[in-house]
């Protein structure tokens, strides 16, 4: 069994707040431990969902010189989290991307999307922050870290392949309310389909024409 595109949902929306971050992390306490401050935790982190990055690439031109120019790229994780000192508003040298199992994904397009996000962090890069954070310094980290998440769904060869690879693995449900709202939506919209393609959607009839005198 894959994970359900609503649970991949309502994971990266309850994930997507400093709040359930911390207790995301209380999950994996070598990575609680790197929160600068547990008494300020709130402004300890900054949650990027879907994150971008800006990185400088070079070009060669026609004459042989080389020329150089910024390019906004998406990383293939879910979550990018920032350490940030809540008393200098400086962020740290520790980031943690964070890969939500997708559906329909295997074992190695979850490993693949780490990979990937391991090759382009190589290079010098900086994050596009939140507009309420675009003070803090975002340029990269000294040290990038995964955290792979998955609820009940997840198949076992992902989280045996996970464990084999020594790569942290989390398994979290999605909170009620977010997941039970998507999937009435999704029920609904189902419903909708049937109707019609049952022909049980029946268009209003125009109103009855007035008898003349």
């Amino acid at each position: 069994m894959f994970a359900k595109k609503s649970h991949y949902e309502a994971l990266l929306a309850q994930y997507s707040h400093q709040g359930a971050l911390i207790e995301l992390l209380k999950q994996f306490r070598p990575y609680l431990e790197l929160v600068p401050s547990m008494r300020r935790p709130l402004e300890s982190l900054i949650c990027i969902p879907l994150p971008l990055i800006i990185q400088r690439v070079e070009t060669a031109r026609a004459d042989g010189q080389r020329q150089s120019h910024s390019e906004v790229r998406e990383l293939p994780c879910d979550l990018g989290i920032l350490m940030c000192d809540p008393e200098w508003k400086i962020k740290t040298g520790v980031e943690i991307c964070v890969f939500i199992c997708r559906p329909q994904e295997d074992f190695s397009d979850l490993l693949r999307r780490w990979r990937q996000t391991q090759i382009l962090l190589s290079d010098s890069y900086e994050w596009v922050m939140p507009r309420r954070y675009r003070h803090v310094m975002s340029d990269g980290a000294d040290e990038v870290l995964p955290l792979f998440l998955g609820g009940a769904e997840t198949p076992e060869r992902v989280v045996r392949g996970l464990r084999g690879a020594a790569l942290p693995y989390v398994q979290q449900q999605p909170e009620e309310g977010l997941l039970m709202a998507d999937e009435l939506l999704l029920e609904s919209d189902d419903k909708e389909g049937i109707g019609q393609k049952d022909g049980a959607a029946i268009a209003p009839s125009p109103p009855a024409n007035e008898s003349l005198t």
